[in-house]
């Protein structure tokens, strides 16, 4: 099974209906699709792979000398020969650090920060046009789920990006490039590697599928908040990203989450009664949790978060 390629532009014209179909179906059956056409400029995508391309050839060696798996998984293989290799399962072949308007950013490349920066306000602008089409297929009032994020204004969303790279790895059979997981937040857009593979998504019957490369998409999925937000109609998909021995894999992905002190809760579509089956919290509790058990199931962090508000 393909995930679901989307022609975004295709929103705004008289094949509306049949696009926020297949959205729809890309939340609901699958947790992830991609979008194409975005509105955001081929051109600010291409500065972006190679501002992030460079940024990371200036992280390469740090990368080879310090990471804590490169060490690991040498001295797994030094073992394998007397029968003690085993998969790596504490750590992650990947190199990564974060972007927000608050924290200091590379200096160089000398175009990174300038670069990144509109990249941000622009998928900034995408996420919140997303978040207008959720609310619009799940029967939510306009402005709700920024309302639920933000406690009604009181706060701003958290908004960040993570940079990641995937070098080539002698032994992707050891370690993987990050272990399966959820996201805990609400929105997530990524910009990924439109050469090499190695991002995958668990599809409901236990499958894992490929989510191809497509070049200057934007892979859009959700995280646990839209979950409990929807009263599990947008379930947050498990999803893995393996090592290869090939490429060094480029990942962006940016984070439309709650603001900590957000009021999370299942929401209510006009004229249908309260309830569901998820607990409210703030978000902040959550991810409490969620720090310690994030490559573990879902399920005992939103009970931890009904006992904490009972």
């Amino acid at each position: 099974m393909a995930i679901p390629v989307i022609d975004f532009s295709k929103l705004d014209g008289p094949e509306r209906a049949e696009t926020m179909a297949a959205i729809a179906a890309g939340f609901e059956e699958v947790g992830f699709f991609q979008l194409v056409n975005t509105g955001i400029p081929d051109e600010l995508l291409e500065r972006v792979k190679k501002v992030c391309s460079d940024c990371y050839k200036l992280r390469d060696e740090a990368f080879k000398d310090s990471n804590p798996a490169v060490k690991a998984l040498a001295e797994l293989v030094d073992k394998e020969g007397e029968g003690l290799a085993r998969k790596i399962e504490s750590m992650d072949w990947e190199d990564v650090f974060t972007l927000q308007d608050d924290l200091p950013w590379p200096s160089n490349p000398p175009a990174f920060k300038e670069t990144m920066m509109e990249y941000r306000r622009e998928l900034k602008k995408l996420a919140e046009k997303m978040l207008g089409v959720m609310e619009e297929l799940l029967g939510l009032e306009e402005g709700h789920i920024k309302r639920c994020f933000t406690n009604d204004g009181d706060f701003e969303p958290f908004y960040g990006t993570k940079v990641s790279h995937y070098p080539p790895c002698p032994r992707p059979d050891l370690v993987d490039g990050l272990r399966a997981h959820t996201d805990a937040g609400g929105l997530i857009l990524l910009f990924q590697d439109d050469r090499f593979g190695g991002l995958q998504v668990q599809l409901p019957d236990g499958l894992w599928v490929d989510v191809q490369p497509v070049e200057n998409a934007i892979v859009i999925n959700t995280g646990d908040q839209i979950e409990v937000l929807s009263n599990g109609r947008y379930k947050s998909a498990w999803h893995r990203i393996l090592a290869s021995r090939d490429g060094n894999r480029r990942s962006i992905a940016s984070f439309y989450n709650p603001a900590r002190l957000a009021n999370i809760a299942p929401a209510v579509p006009a004229g249908e009664s309260a309830g569901g089956e998820y607990p409210s919290f703030v978000f902040g509790d959550y991810m409490e949790v969620y720090v310690k058990q994030k490559f573990q199931a879902k399920e005992p962090r939103f009970a931890a978060m009904a006992t904490t508000t009972k």
